[in-house]
């Protein structure tokens, strides 16, 4: 049971499912809150504490791709994104509209409340490196503030895009294979799922204004993993 009652927001136009996620997350001590479109979500965003979002992608009127994009154009709130086909190209869809994560339909309880309770660990601040302030360049990053800015403009970074930035930056000088970064930030359920970590290296590295072929922060190694360059 959670130590204080987290509030979920579900949307999905499907009443059935609305029900069984209630059941499931009410079951585990969390208050719901429940919308059948992108519209009615946006308006529950804006009036209440909401911890995270379980957004269904296939919807009428406004899908959850264009409902996502809309939340990250005022809110860095968790999203887990819920598809009915499950194909690579919906999943990397969703993440590149700012999704944290992802849940295929038909889902066990299990499996459903383990992705979620992940994404919740990492909202929590990762743990505070040995200098508080680090910079590289224009980039700074305040890990006391949890403030990331480039040549004085902040830069907003999504929970998991934050604590996948503190990784490398620990690590900087040194090639972290990917399931080795999978397993520190996302966590030991997610190695293997490659697929979640190329999309959030390149929206990190598109908010950085990094290229990938010539970068300055985030470098990669095919078939192997990633490091964050250390400045000379």
């Amino acid at each position: 049971m959670p130590s204080r009652k987290e509030s979920m927001l579900v949307v999905d136009d499907d009443p059935r499912m609305l029900r069984m996620m209630q059941m499931i997350l009410e079951s585990e001590g969390y208050q719901v809150l429940l919308a059948s479109n992108g519209e009615d979500a946006l308006n529950m965003l804006v009036k209440g504490n909401i911890d995270l979002i379980l957004l269904d992608i296939m919807m009428p009127g406004m899908d959850g791709y264009t409902t996502c994009s809309r939340i990250r154009e005022f809110s860095q709130l968790p999203i887990i994104m819920v598809t009915a086909r499950g194909n690579v190209e919906e999943i990397a869809k969703g993440l590149n509209c700012g999704a944290d994560d992802y849940v295929t339909k038909p889902f066990s309880s299990k499996v459903f409340l383990a992705r979620m309770k992940a994404v919740l660990r990492r909202v929590k601040l990762p743990e505070k490196p040995t200098e508080p302030i680090f910079q590289s360049g224009d980039l700074v990053v305040d890990f006391t503030q949890r403030q990331i800015t480039m040549a004085g403009k902040r830069i907003e970074l999504t929970a998991t895009e934050y604590k996948l930035l503190s990784y490398l930056i620990q690590n900087a000088g040194h090639l972290a294979t990917s399931d080795q970064i999978l397993e520190s930030v996302w966590g030991d359920e997610y190695i293997g799922e490659h697929l979640i970590l190329r999309v959030n290296i390149a929206r990190l590295r598109s908010k950085l204004g990094d290229d990938a072929k010539e970068p300055k922060f985030i470098a990669s190694r095919v078939g192997i993993g990633y490091m964050f360059i250390k400045s000379r």
